[in-house]
């Protein structure tokens, strides 16, 4: 055991360490997490949650729940298994959005929810829950498609916009980062399979190039929305990608609801 711990390579600890980081759940035995390199995970990671919230979505449906009360399920699911990680940030940064940008900084640090924050949170939360319901049966492809373009976004956030508090507290992420190649390389091998998995996936043809299509455009919301912030806040910080990860799923979601009926 203290062997391969000792001999796990670089990669499979900066995985660890990412599952520590963006998720709640156990951590990986027998494996000494690094947190170096954990943002080129994210998508890979949102992919197996993903997978997790699907799962539960069908064993629910199997097990006879109302398709309209499955949203809520998989909704709670996903606050669980993150912490809601993400969603602090989208508070945080809404707050900040709101209070101009003389008082944002000091808005965003304020442990307090601000009234912004907190509709902010309700709307997405809504949205999201009636795009599940409108995506019905394709909901559990959607969530796993959403969940991989909302932690992708974050790859370009890192790679193309400053750190906001640099000066004062360097972000580890830009301090070990590789550049947009390296540290993209496992969400385009991510991105390749999974479209080949709904091209051979038995359904019929039309289907398959709309969720084919349907899953190519979440480039659009993962470039626009990290794009939009940085302008207005001049950088990003753990806020505004955790802003990222959920306004891009909460988008996808919606948009795949829109393509998919």
């Amino acid at each position: 055991m203290r062997l391969f711990i000792l001999i796990s390579p670089k990669w499979l600890k900066d995985f660890a360490g990412g599952w520590i980081f963006y998720t709640t759940l156990p951590k990986i035995p027998k494996i000494n997490p690094s947190f170096n390199r954990i943002a080129r995970f994210a998508p890979l990671i949102g992919i197996l949650l993903g997978v997790i919230q699907s799962s539960i979505w069908l064993l629910l449906e199997k097990a006879g729940f109302s398709k309209e009360i499955l949203p809520f399920f998989i909704i709670s699911t996903n606050i669980f298994i993150t912490g809601g990680l993400h969603l602090d940030g989208l508070i945080d940064t809404a707050d900040g959005f709101a209070a101009g940008k003389e008082k944002r900084f000091k808005a965003m640090k304020d442990s307090r929810i601000g009234s912004i924050g907190l509709l902010s949170l309700v709307s997405i939360l809504f949205i999201q829950l009636a795009s599940l319901n409108k995506l019905n049966t394709f909901a559990p492809i959607a969530i796993i498609i959403s969940s991989f373009w909302g932690r992708f976004s974050t790859i370009l956030a890192i790679n193309y916009f400053p750190y906001l508090h640099r000066k004062i507290n360097p972000s580890f992420h830009h301090k070990h980062w590789k550049g947009f190649i390296k540290e993209s390389k496992v969400s385009f091998i991510i991105l390749f399979f999974m479209i080949f998995a709904i091209y051979i996936f038995p359904m019929e043809m039309v289907f398959s190039i709309k969720i084919i299509v349907a899953s190519l455009s979440g480039i659009i919301p993962s470039i626009y929305i990290p794009n939009l912030l940085a302008n207005y806040f001049e950088g990003h910080s753990g806020d505004t990608y955790g802003a990222c990860v959920v306004l891009v799923e909460t988008f996808m979601l919606f948009a795949l609801a829109l393509i998919l009926y």
